[in-house]
């Protein structure tokens, strides 16, 4: 019979044979590519001495295929709960170096603990994937098993924040959990995600591709959108993910979460007079503006490699958080299109999902005009960000800096739509179309027949812009609250949300809504 002491050197002994994963060999080569293990990566991300490991003794029991003689200690996957600046997260880690990571059944049981566990306790899940996809072996099961995972992030959609950190290859069914999380963080030359790899699409429509070409980091940031954050290496990318995420709640019940700033609430906003020029035609990079408002000058732009006629991202108001949409001039001129529209529906629900307040700065001359637009969908597309802005009732406040034409100055969040406070600087202009479109359709027969066209129609265009191109009919009918000086932007965008931190918001009751997807 074993002594006390006999017992306790066994468990320290299953403890170390835990942490060398699939064993010496293969933590050398995998470290020799440049990546961590994944007990390193949990060491970066996490508070120092924080992480509780759970479920580090399960095995798999799998007994085909010679299954039965290779097991390890939690089964490729490390799982359990740490906290990130003082506040707990639940993460699981997969082990590259433990069948390469492939999820079988109790792989699968394992994260599917600490997503129940986070949904229970109200607290994010991140997940470290680098995994090579289903296990082979386990058949079904490991299918199964993905399908469990996958109905767990659609349950947690919207209750807590879901990251996912791809660190490694990402593939088949494994891609649609990171896709149904809120944030996927990718890495240069070493993240991959893709349904079929290229041989697969070498056969089948006989197209070469490369890895990086067909799934990488830059390709899924600026092509596809699946990513929305870039990073040269993993360390840089676990630093980062600290640091965002103290712009997100811990769940659905909490407030948008409070940080520290020295940057007072009245500091005027010097120069945003030259940032945005006065010629409506010239453009200008909008996110310098939203730096010039929030706290601190910090702006943490999503997706910023894709759709960037629009910026979406994070910054801070009076030390809380918030989030910023944004038309950017430089960009296709700041039109709405349909990876725009898409892009900033999705920002705009997972706000209203976490209670965090919206600021909407609107300059965009329309919807891109186009046969390959009309014939993708952008009135489908279109319609989900003004589905998205309809459907919110967190805070909303709109300033309108110089373009609002036609439908997209409704859907940019106007007071139509419910927005709840709207502003506009005195460069403002809301009208169905600019001035030359709606001069040469409204007057295009006394122009014709002007004896100087080209002096006729300048003539109209002038009276147009002095009757339109201004916010002040807007202001007149009460659509817009009142026309301030750009300097004044954050001063009143702070005073405007401190009045609505008590917002309520009663809907009829439904299942869900239908959003045109």
């Amino acid at each position: 019979m074993e002594t006390y002491q006999e017992k306790c050197d066994r468990l320290n002994q299953l403890r170390e044979e835990a942490l060398m994963g699939g064993g010496k060999a293969r933590v050398e080569k995998h470290k020799a590519k440049g990546k961590l293990t994944a007990r390193e990566r949990i060491e970066e991300l996490v508070d120092p001495d924080s992480f509780v490991e759970l479920d580090r003794f399960v095995t798999h029991r799998c007994v085909d295929f010679g299954m039965e003689e290779k097991k390890f200690l939690g089964d490729g996957v490390v799982t359990g709960h740490a906290t990130i600046h003082g506040r707990v997260v639940y993460l699981f880690a997969q082990d590259f170096t433990v069948f390469g990571g492939a999820l079988g059944e109790a792989h699968a049981q394992k994260i599917c603990k600490i997503m129940d566990l986070a949904v229970q306790n109200g607290a994010p899940v991140i997940g470290l994937n680098d995994s090579g996809g289903a296990r082979i072996q386990e058949g079904v099961e490991s299918l199964g098993g993905y399908a469990e995972i996958f109905w767990r992030n659609t349950q947690a959609s919207g209750v807590v924040p879901q990251i996912s950190v791809i660190l490694g290859p990402c593939a088949g069914g494994a891609v649609y959990s990171p896709a149904i999380t809120d944030f996927v963080l990718m890495v240069k030359e070493s993240s991959h995600m893709f349904i079929t790899g290229p041989d697969v699409i070498k056969t089948v429509t006989n197209e070469e591709v490369t890895f990086e070409e067909l799934g990488g980091a830059d390709t899924h940031a600026s092509k596809s959108g699946v990513n929305h954050f870039t990073f040269d290496s993993e360390v840089e990318c676990l630093r980062f993910l600290r640091e965002f995420l103290q712009f997100l709640p811990s769940n659905n019940l909490d407030d948008a979460p409070l940080g520290p700033t020295t940057d007072a609430a009245d500091r005027p906003c010097q120069g945003l007079e030259e940032l945005v020029p006065d010629n409506p035609n010239k453009p200008y990079n909008v996110e310098d503006v939203i730096k010039e408002i929030v706290d601190d000058k910090i702006f943490v732009a999503v997706q910023s490699d894709w759709a960037q006629n629009i910026v979406v991202g994070f910054g801070r108001l009076d030390g809380r958080a918030v989030g910023i949409v944004a038309n950017n001039p430089s960009v296709l001129a700041g039109v709405l299109d349909i990876e725009a529209s898409q892009k900033a529906a999705r920002f705009v629900r997972f706000c209203d999902a976490f209670n965090i307040p919206l600021v909407t700065l609107v300059d965009v001359p329309g919807f891109l005009p186009g046969v390959q637009q009309e014939h993708g969908g952008i009135i489908r597309h279109g319609a989900k960000l003004l589905y998205a802005f309809c459907e919110a009732t967190v805070p909303k406040v709109t300033v309108i800096l110089r373009k609002a034409y036609g439908g997209a100055y409704d859907v940019m969040c106007s007071s139509h739509i419910r927005a709840d406070v709207n502003l506009s600087w005195p460069t403002g202009e809301i009208a169905v179309m600019g001035p030359q479109g709606a001069i040469n359709i409204i007057f295009r027969r006394e122009i014709a027949e002007a004896e100087d066209p080209d002096k006729k129609r300048d003539e109209l265009i002038a009276d147009y812009k002095r009757r339109f191109a201004s916010p002040y009919v807007a202001a007149s009918r009460g659509f817009i609250d009142d026309i301030i000086e750009p300097k004044d932007t954050r001063k009143r965008l702070i005073a405007s949300l401190r009045t609505l931190r008590g917002k309520r918001v009663e809907r009829p009751a439904r299942r869900h809504g239908n959003i045109p997807l």
